[in-house]
């Protein structure tokens, strides 16, 4: 059974990935590209020239998951203008899964606790 309680660093890489990558493939671009190791705390998301389905890699401790989404009707919002793997928040993640931009306008920004006066 997947955990995802487990999983602190969510990784999307940025513009397109080949979708036929099986595991093996896709261990070696999050390697050799971008210079990370999967582990139970990192989860990696991967997307084709079609925004309609993703790929998620997972370490789960003993083994790799490979875990995969097809949408039915919509379209994953997906960073394009990069080729970079970036790390987003769990409600950047969030908004990903349920079809929103990783950015959004109106979303408070993250901040720091004031001083009282």
């Amino acid at each position: 059974m997947f955990d995802y309680s487990r999983v602190r660093n969510y990784y999307i890489a940025c513009g397109y990935t080949d979708m036929r990558k099986q595991i093996d493939g896709l261990v070696a671009l999050v390697e050799l590209q971008y210079g990370k190791k999967a582990d139970e705390t990192s989860l990696f998301l991967f997307c084709g020239v079609r925004s309609d389905r993703i790929k998620a890699l997972y370490w789960d401790g003993t083994g790799y998951v490979l875990l995969y989404k097809r949408l039915s009707e919509k379209l994953f919002q997906w960073p394009r203008n990069e080729q970079e793997l970036k790390l987003l928040t769990k409600q950047e993640f969030r908004w990903l899964m349920e079809g929103l931009s990783i950015v959004q306008k109106k979303a408070f920004e993250p901040g720091n606790p004031g001083t009282v006066c």
